[in-house]
C-alpha cells in the first residue's frame, strides 16, 4: 500500500504546482503575434484561439488569452444583458477579419492561412 501512498503524495504535489506552470496574460500577450505569425495559434469563429500547431508554449499561450478573453465576453454580455454566445460570435467574425495573411484561421472546421 505504501507505493500508492507515495504515489498520491506525488499526484497532489503536481495538482498543487499546476498554477505555477501556467503561462500569465501578459507573458502570453506577447508572444501571442509571434505565434500567429508561426502558424502555431489561430483565431476561430467563436471567438477563442486554437492551437494549430502543438509546439512550444501554444497551448499556455491559448489558454491564458482565452481565459481572458471569457471573463470580458461575459463582462460585455452582463453589461449588455445579452447571451455570452452572441458576444462570442461577433468577437470571432471581427477576429477572423482583422486576421492578417499568412496567418491561420478556422473555416468550416479546417485551419486555412488567410
Amino acid at each position: 500500500m505504501k507505493p500508492f501512498v507515495q504515489l498520491g503524495a506525488v499526484i497532489l504535489v503536481l495538482c498543487l504546482a499546476m498554477p505555477a506552470f501556467s503561462m500569465g496574460l501578459e507573458e502570453a500577450k506577447s508572444q501571442l503575434d509571434a505565434a500567429k505569425q508561426q502558424g502555431l495559434v489561430g483565431e476561430t469563429p467563436t471567438g477563442y484561439l486554437e492551437v494549430v500547431k502543438a509546439d512550444g508554449n501554444a497551448r499556455g499561450i491559448v489558454e491564458a488569452i482565452n481565459k481572458a478573453r471569457r471573463d470580458e465576453y461575459a463582462r460585455i454580455a452582463e453589461k449588455h444583458d445579452i447571451p455570452v454566445t452572441q458576444v462570442e460570435t461577433v468577437a470571432g467574425k471581427k477576429a477572423l477579419e482583422k486576421t492578417p495573411a499568412g496567418q491561420y484561421i478556422l473555416v468550416d472546421g479546417e485551419w486555412v492561412q488567410k
